[in-house]
Order: C-alpha cells, then sequence, then structure tokens
C-alpha cells in the first residue's frame, strides 16, 4: 500500500516554545517527532498498536499495526495534533524497568512484548514518557517536544513486521523534522525538484525505457532512444579502455555452479543468484558477476610474465535476484549490464595498474558533469584482514594521493576478497549516488589456481583487480537521467536536433536538411506533423531536444535555419546548414 504527501504545500507553521532547538543533533530531533507520532495515533486511533520508530536519513518513520489503512486525511489529523503535542512543549522523561516490567507494560501489545522479551537479562531497560503516551525506548531524544522546530508527515506504505515477509503486514508512516520552518521548506522545495527529475517518469515520457511487469519485476527494456544514449555512453568507455589497452571479452550468461563454488561466490550470495539450473546432471546458475568468466579466459593458456599486465573487458549482463520490494526503476533492478573489467598483474605492477584505473574514472565521471565526487577507501574487516590486504590498502591510497584525491574511509567495508574503492558522485541537487567500484584481489587468484611463468622460470600468482567504473548502464543511466532532469547535453541527447518546417511547402527542404545534418553525424530528425508551429516547438522542448531548427520561406530561400535552443531565451537569427554543423560539432567534441 502506499500513500502520497498528506495534501499540504508545505508544513504549517509552528513556533518552537524551545528556542535553542537547534542545539538538538537532527537523529535525536527526529527521534522526538517519532514518539510525538507514536503518541498522536493512539490519540486519535487508540486500537492501532505502536511498534517501532527510529530516525532516518532525512526523516522518521513509526511502524503501526491497524487492520484499517491509514489515509491522507488520517495524515493531516495526525499532523495536527502532532502540532499540539510539539506546541505543548512536554517533557521527555525516562525511567529504568526489568525485562518483567517491559513485558508487563505492553502486555496487550505483542510487538512491545517480543522486543522486551529478546533484551538480555540484567540489560538495562528504559521508558520513556511524553505526555500520556510512554514508550520502550533506548534513548536518544530532545529534552521536550518543543524542540521540534517544524515536523511534517509524508506518506504510508506496508512494512513487513522486522523485515520478515513471513510476519505481519504493518503500516509504515515517514514524517520529516527539522530545526526551523525554513529549513523543512527547502526540504520540501528539494523534494519537489527530485519529482521533476524522477527517472521513471522521465524515461516513460522521453520514450527511453520501460520496466514490463508481464515480463517480471527488475528487467528493463530499452527503447530505441535510450540505446542511442546507452551506446553513446559505451562508445565513451570503449574508447578509454582501447587507449589504455584492454582487450574486449565476452562471456556465457550461464556457467555450471562448480565455478561459484570456487569463487566462493556460491557461499556469500547464494540468497541473490537465480538458479540453479539442472541439465544432464549439471547444476548451472545465470552468472552474478563476470570474474569467474575472465579467469577462465586467462586459465586457458599458459601465461608469462612478459604478457602481463592482461586487461580483460567487457560489457557483461549479469543476474541477481532483489526483492520486489526493493526494486526502484534502474536503480535496482534483477538484470544489469555492467562496464566489467579484470585486470591480472604481478605484485610490482599492482600500483601503476591501480593509478591508471584511478586515471579512467576520473575521465569518465568529469564527461558527465557531476559537481562533486566522493573516493571512498573500504578496508576488510579486521577480524579478516592478511598482510596482503594491506599491500591492497596501500596501493588504492598511493593512487588517490598521487592524483590529490580526497577520499574517506568504510573500516570493513570491503569485498569478501579484498579492500575496495567506491566511486560515489552527487547529482545537480546535491544527491549522493555510488557508481564505480574497483577492488584489488589476491584471494580469487589462488583458488583459481592462476599462474604466470616470471623471469626466474618458476610459477607465481597474479594480483586481481576488479573494476566497473560506470556501475552498471542501467544505475548510470537512472542517475543521468535525475542528474540532467532528461534534458541530455548535446553529446548524450538521443535527438540532438529537430527540423520544423513552418507549413508542408518547407517539408522537402527540412527533409534535406535532416540528412544533411545526419551525413555530418549529427542525430537529426524531421516534424512531419500538421500542427501549428507553436505547438510543434511546444511538443519537442517536452522532449527536451537542444536544437530546434524552424525552416519557414525566408530559410528556404537563403538555404539556412533559425535554431532555437535549449535554455537560450532569447532568438537567435538564422544561420547556415554548415555554420549549425560547425557549431553542434565543436559543442559534441568538447562535451559542453
Amino acid at each position: 500500500m502506499e500513500s502520497g504527501p498528506s495534501g499540504k504545500t508545505s508544513a504549517t507553521m509552528m513556533t518552537a516554545p524551545n528556542k535553542n532547538s537547534g542545539d538538538v543533533p537532527l537523529a535525536e530531533l527526529r527521534h522526538t517527532a517519532a514518539h510525538v507520532l507514536a503518541y498522536a495515533v493512539q490519540d486519535i486511533f487508540p486500537e492501532a498498536k505502536p511498534t517501532i520508530g527510529p530516525s532516518i536519513a532525512d526523516g522518521f518513520y513509526y511502524d503501526f499495526d491497524r487492520a484499517i489503512p491509514f489515509t491522507p486525511e488520517d495524515l493531516e489529523r495526525l499532523e495536527a495534533r502532532m502540532h499540539e503535542i510539539v506546541a505543548a512543549d512536554y517533557e521527555m522523561t525516562g525511567e529504568r524497568t526489568t525485562r518483567e516490567g517491559a513485558i508487563e507494560r505492553f502486555k496487550t501489545n505483542p510487538y512491545k512484548v517480543e522486543l522486551a522479551s529478546e533484551i538480555p537479562e540484567g540489560e538495562p531497560i528504559t521508558l520513556y514518557t511524553i505526555g500520556a503516551f510512554t514508550d520502550l525506548c533506548r534513548g536518544g531524544h530532545a529534552k521536550t517536544t518543543g524542540e521540534i522546530g517544524a515536523v511534517k508527515l509524508m506518506s504510508v506504505a506496508g512494512a513487513y513486521w522486522r523485515g520478515d515477509e513471513h510476519k505481519p503486514m504493518l503500516q509504515r508512516i515517514y514524517g520529516t523534522a527539522w530545526h526551523t520552518q525554513a529549513e523543512l521548506d527547502a526540504y520540501l522545495l528539494h523534494l519537489a525538484e527530485a519529482q521533476k527529475r524522477d527517472h521513471r517518469k522521465l524515461g516513460a515520457e522521453l520514450g527511453l525505457f520501460s520496466i514490463e511487469e508481464e515480463a517480471g519485476g527488475g528487467l528493463v527494456f530499452w527503447h530505441p532512444k535510450g540505446v542511442v544514449v546507452r551506446n553513446v555512453i559505451e562508445t565513451f568507455i570503449r574508447a578509454g579502455l582501447a587507449e589504455r589497452g584492454y582487450q574486449q571479452v565476452v562471456t556465457p550468461h550461464v556457467m555450471s555452479e562448480k565455478l561459484f563454488e570456487i569463487s566462493g561466490h556460491l557461499t556469500e550470495y547464494a540468497h541473490g543468484m537465480y538458479g540453479p539450473l539442472e541439465v544432464e546432471g549439471q547444476r548451472f546458475r545465470l552468472k552474478p558477476m563476470n570474474c569467474p568468466g575472465h579467469i577462465l579466459i586467462y586459465r586457458s593458456e599458459g601465461r608469462s610474465y612478459r604478457e602481463l599486465p592482461l586487461r580483460y573487458a567487457e560489457f557483461g549482463t549479469v543476474y541477481r535476484f532483489e526483492r520486489s520490494g526493493t526494486l526502484l526503476g534502474l536503480t535496482r533492478v534483477r538484470g544489469f549490464t555492467q562496464d566489467d573489467a579484470h585486470l591480472f598483474c604481478m605484485p610490482d605492477q599492482l600500483q601503476g595498474e591501480y593509478e591508471q584505473t584511478a586515471d579512467e574514472a576520473i575521465r569518465l565521471v568529469a564527461a558527465f558533469g557531476f559537481p562533486d565526487v566522493e573516493y571512498v577507501l573500504s578496508t576488510r574487516d579486521a577480524n579478516v584482514r592478511t598482510q596482503t590486504d594491506e599491500i591492497a590498502e596501500q596501493a588504492i591510497r598511493k593512487a588517490l594521493e598521487s592524483r590529490s584525491l580526497p577520499f574517506g574511509v568504510d573500516p570493513g567495508g570491503g569485498a569478501f576478497y579484498g579492500p575496495k574503492l567506491d566511486i560515489n558522485v552527487h547529482d545537480a541537487i546535491g544527491r549522493p549516488w555510488q557508481l564505480g567500484t574497483v577492488q584489488v584481489d589476491f584471494v580469487l587468484p589462488k583458488r583459481f589456481d592462476l599462474k604466470y611463468r616470471g623471469s626466474d622460470g618458476a610459477d607465481h600468482t597474479p594480483v586481481m583487480i576488479h573494476r566497473a567504473l560506470a556501475g552498471s548502464m542501467e544505475r548510470l543511466f537512472g542517475v543521468l537521467i535525475e542528474h540532467y532532469g532528461g534534458a541530455f547535453p548535446l553529446w548524450l541527447a538521443p535527438v540532438q536536433a529537430v527540423v520544423v518546417p513552418i507549413s508542408e511547402h518547407q517539408l522537402d527542404y527540412a527533409t534535406a536538411v535532416r540528412d544533411k545534418l545526419r551525413a555530418a553525424g549529427l542525430r537529426a530528425d524531421v516534424d512531419t506533423s500538421n500542427e501549428k508551429l507553436g505547438y510543434k516547438i511546444r511538443h519537442w522542448k517536452t522532449q527536451k531536444v537542444p536544437y530546434i531548427l524552424v525552416a519557414g520561406r525566408s530559410e528556404v530561400e537563403a538555404g539556412t535555419v533559425a535554431p532555437n535552443e535549449r535554455g537560450v531565451e532569447e532568438k537567435r537569427p538564422a544561420i547556415t546548414v554548415d555554420e549549425f554543423v560547425a557549431e553542434a560539432s565543436d559543442k559534441i567534441a568538447r562535451k559542453v
């Protein structure tokens, strides 16, 4: 079940009694707001059983067991009651109790009883009260409800108790809380802008892709215009790979399960794999990653140190099972294509290989104009960290430091076979997205017994680097749609220019202009409709085409076009077709 905002365009203005609300950390402020929501629900809908209600990024939620669905009108009533509770400036008071005391206190609420029963005997248990509402909670709150500067309820959705699909379905009410009304209003404006950029909505409006539920959730159907953009991106990436000496390979979509047993993926990710498929007594799996296939290509013949480094690249489609509730447009899917590559090198080549990979990552994110990029070194857990992990981490650090790239550290966030570098970007409105990753691996070469003959005549084990800088074509495409709001820059736009004749008398000329643009390498189209000029221009603007080239009687006589450039308000004078080709080609080359 899903419901939209509570119907108001902005939150109700209110003044918090406590003028120091800015001193309260947002997480504590929002946790307090979750208690206030539960208090309001108990007041208005006493039959609803509260369960849990944490603070989350940008807000909070609380889950309730209630037979009747909450409606948008219910959210309005609850929000109004929350404002009253905030204005009352109730003190948040805490008291300690025993496990038995907590179970007795909440004996009519099986969810609270379950939570209390699982707390180890002797561990402190606290109850927190505001007004007439008491909750089982570990703490971390504002001192009073009045310290909540501004609050708004956003939506309601279904959620299984404790995330288990075999347990009861609850109703989750989402809200947000801020220190001030101004901050809340800014957040709501940000949300409105994000909704305008939603890649699922724009993907349908611009004819880029669809997800056909008849075929199965999380499986993407790329439409012709979407494929154009994808091909441009792939061509750009392939050019970088060719410059750096990568060799293209192609591996099967289905492979023997034994490969994933050897790699360890079956142990680590069996829950996210499709299969097994049994054929002639053999068990197969849809591949969840490309590395075993590239490893087999490496191992297919004897290798010498003179061949290394070997760099294999593949736009490889992989399949991973994601629960239906987690699927989200292009950014969380079940089948996706990675710009995958695996490098096999000698240990003393590791640093250089990692540095050239970092250079390619910089080239990629710079081309798409992301305003901010974050690099994160994810290390392996201290309990399993080895000497080779330290070598790998040092290579990543040196590569980043040598290029003056600031980076953060995520302790324990590495892959099961080694540390990695994660590449995160911020889009045009500041939202973070994870894209690519580069991982150092000393483990899989040993598991697959990979060798190369060294200069000393002995066999040695190579080091692997796993890298997918875009992450996946699906996710990158979704991020780019939202980053650009569907208005792709000229070099990426599926249709770069459309020639619009004022009347049917100029149609032959418009068609000839289109053909000349296509001959020059531009992606051009012509409007053959019988609509009026104003309608035609409005239509192509909604399709976010970079150039609309108007052709009327005077343009036909002069051999020109009148360019209507996206984002440029003032009227431009007519120019020759050759002048337009030169202008557009220059912008494409510079990726303006």
